[in-house]
This record gives C-alpha cells, sequence and structure tokens, in this order.
C-alpha cells in the first residue's frame, strides 16, 4: 500500500513512486523516459548520421593493411570450414532478377527499414523509443572504433579471389558499394557490418514489442535475410555480421546500464515524475514531528 501504480497499454505495471527532490532528481529524471520531441529527434538523428559518416569516411583508407586483414579472414573462415562467401557469390550472380533484387535490397532497405523502425517507435511506444534509439547510437558509435582499427576490404576488393562485383556487373543504381558512387564512402570499413548491426536491432525491436506472430516472425527473418545479402553480393564476410552482432550487445548493455533495465521492459507509455521535497517526506532536523491525529491500537485477536 502507498505506492502508486503506472498500468501501461499493454497491460504492464510499472511503479511510479514519488522521487525525493535533492541533488539526485535531475540524474534520476535524465535516465527516466521522457516524450521525445519530434524536432529534437529529427535533428539528433541528421546530426548523428552526419558525423557518423564524417568520421567513417574520413578514416584512412589503408589498402594494403585492409586486403592484408581480408586473406586473414577468408583463411581464418577456411580453416573452420565456414569460407562459403564465394559459391554464395556466384551461386546468386547467376541468376540474375535475384542478384539485382538483392542489390537494392542492400541499396535500399538499410536506412527504410531502420527509419521506419523508428517512427514506429516513436508513434506507438513513446515509452521505450529513447532506450532503444540508445542502442542503435551506442552500436553505431563503437562500430566507428572497429572501422578505425580493424580496416579490412570487402570479398568483392579481394585481388586474389574472383568474386563477383555484383553492383558493378549489374549496374544497379544509387548504391554507395560500386560505381561513381564509391569515391562517397570508406571501401575498406567492412568490419563490423552495420546492416547486420541495424537489421538486428530492427528484427529484436519487433520481435520483442509487436503482438502480431506474424510481424514478429517478419522482425527475425529481416536479419536473416540481410546476412544471405551481404554474402551474395560480395560487400561482407559472414563474419563481419559477428562484429555487427558484437557492437549491438555494446549498445544493449549501455541502455541497460542507463535505464536500469531492458528497453522491452520499460512502460510502452510515459507518465509523468512527481517531486517530493524532503520536508513532506522528513520532519526538518531540530523540529518536533507532528504527532498523527489518529493512531491505531492493534485489535486483540481473543487469544
Amino acid at each position: 500500500m502507498g505506492e502508486a501504480t503506472v498500468k501501461s497499454l499493454d497491460d504492464r505495471t510499472t511503479p511510479s513512486s514519488p522521487i525525493v527532490a535533492d541533488g539526485r532528481w535531475a540524474w534520476l529524471r535524465a535516465r527516466s523516459p521522457r516524450r521525445p520531441r519530434i524536432w529534437f529527434e529529427l535533428l539528433l538523428i541528421a546530426v548523428s548520421y552526419w558525423v557518423y559518416s564524417l568520421i567513417r569516411n574520413a578514416v584512412p583508407e589503408q589498402k594494403a593493411e585492409a586486403l592484408r586483414n581480408a586473406d586473414w579472414i577468408w583463411r581464418t573462415e577456411e580453416s573452420l570450414g565456414l569460407a562459403f562467401e564465394h559459391a554464395v557469390n556466384h551461386a546468386v550472380n547467376s541468376v540474375t532478377w535475384l542478384i539485382v533484387a538483392m542489390n537494392y535490397y542492400y541499396a535500399t532497405l538499410h536506412f527504410i527499414v531502420t527509419i521506419g523502425v523508428l517512427v514506429w517507435l516513436y508513434r506507438w511506444q513513446p515509452g521505450r523509443y529513447a532506450a532503444f534509439r540508445t542502442v542503435l547510437f551506442a552500436t553505431t558509435a563503437v562500430a566507428l572504433v572497429g572501422y578505425y582499427l580493424y580496416p579490412l576490404a570487402p570479398p568483392r576488393l579481394m585481388e586474389s579471389m574472383d568474386f563477383v562485383d555484383t553492383v558493378l556487373v549489374h549496374n544497379t543504381w544509387g548504391s554507395m558499394a560500386s560505381g561513381d558512387l564509391k569515391h562517397m564512402s570508406n571501401q575498406y570499413a567492412a568490419m563490423p557490418s552495420m546492416h547486420i548491426g541495424w537489421s538486428t536491432w530492427c528484427g529484436l525491436t519487433i520481435f520483442f514489442l509487436a503482438k502480431a506472430p506474424w510481424a514478429r516472425i517478419l522482425g527475425l527473418l529481416y536479419p536473416a535475410a540481410t546476412l544471405v545479402v551481404i554474402v551474395a553480393t560480395a560487400n561482407h564476410f559472414w563474419m563481419d555480421a559477428v562484429g555487427g552482432w558484437i557492437c549491438l550487445g555494446f549498445g544493449f548493455a549501455v541502455a541497460y546500464f542507463w535505464y536500469g533495465t531492458w528497453p522491452h521492459r520499460l512502460s510502452k507509455r510515459v507518465e509523468p515524475m512527481t517531486a517530493v521535497t524532503p520536508a513532506a517526506s522528513a520532519p526538518a532536523r531540530g523540529t518536533d514531528a507532528p504527532e498523527p491525529a489518529d493512531r491505531e491500537e492493534p485489535v486483540s485477536s481473543g487469544r
């Protein structure tokens, strides 16, 4: 008794206890989910992606080291018996309509689906939006460290192998991986794969929050399909996907540390936090506490 509760629209009840308005108030308030503001979110996403692109493309394109690292990745996969990228690349490339579809998938859905999930969170899951956004931003930020410390050539740029650069061969419009637009993007920043990091973020977000079974299934299929696409188009090794998942794990750890729980366990809706002054919760030092007007005596059981 005495503890207020908040019941979210998905029938989850979370405590909404008053917080003492002392020096901890600002800290606790900063860590509590708040209703997102559209102008701030749009500005934050635009600036963050601009900074991400600027830093990612500013990393020196160390071609020799990137190719050496690609050779090491390939040898490692061969030693594990899992060097299947070459076979998948050539098999899918033999079906023109399929590989062209995968090229456009690689060039577009990476942005469209991610933005779509952010909009869905903002509109229908405002209490969880900031936490999931934190996961995405932390994942992307740590990926930049990987690009700087471990330059890696994608399979399509390996000089010792005959991988098919599917975008170049099939003249796919709009891809920054090949053709005239390749000079706008660092071609040797393949580890970790943010196509996998972002698609898995989208998939897990949909899986945890969607109620329709078909939507949850599609959520899990999306990163699985993305893995096939990045391998078939020779833009990544499967080990780059592992790097993307490690970065995503870091992102979820950051959100858990900041909010004290997993993002999907937060309330669906944002409820206001109430502040209680210290005087309301305890008498000031040096004063007498007022006596209660009525004091209930324990009721005897008769025994």
